[in-house]
């Protein structure tokens, strides 16, 4: 058994969150890097809205500092190619170094089998003008997919989907 993955990018120069592929085929993922080092981490486009709506709330709650925050808001947000992913993310946890005014993103590994190791982690060190670029940016990317119905949620496809709601009858929504 091989030693699980710890990756600490303290701090991270990079940190986006990008897709690959069409909607409704895309995969999503975490990216980061430092210098040269590149990190890219699988995740589900829920686990991409949660991260953005939690790195939100927890900018909102931390305190107000005078000190400018180390670092330049992120410009230009695309994935660093190619994107090879280390690992799909299972967890992920926030946390504040209010020494050095850093959110910490921790990333954990999801096992394919929960009783096959210890798995691997990487956390990402970031300033807060990262992390407000990050959370508006990965909302736009999520929000760029396909359309959800008003009735069930689900994502629509360009011809229809199948809604419980509308009784199983496959229909563009809404209606004009």
């Amino acid at each position: 058994m091989s030693e699980p993955i710890t990756i600490d990018l303290n701090p991270t120069t990079f940190l986006t969150v990008g897709t690959v592929g069409p909607p409704g085929q895309r995969k999503f993922f975490l990216q980061g890097s430092r210098s040269a080092e590149v990190i890219s981490l699988l995740l589900e486009k829920e686990q991409a809205r949660a991260l953005a709506v939690a790195l939100n709330e927890l900018l909102e709650r931390l305190p107000e500092t005078d000190a400018v925050a180390a670092g330049d808001a992120p410009g230009v947000m695309d994935l660093l190619q190619p994107a090879e992913p280390l690992f799909r993310i299972g967890q992920m946890g926030l946390g504040y170094d209010e020494a050095n005014d850093r959110i910490v993103i921790h990333a954990q590994e999801l096992l394919p089998d929960p009783e096959g190791g210890v798995p691997g982690y990487v956390r990402f060190w970031v300033n807060r003008a990262q992390v407000k670029g990050l959370a508006a940016h990965t909302l736009e990317v999520v929000n760029a997919g396909r359309p959800s119905c008003p009735l069930c949620g689900q994502p629509m496809d360009p011809d229809g989907h199948f809604c419980p709601p509308g009784n199983g009858h496959e229909k563009e929504w809404p209606h004009d």
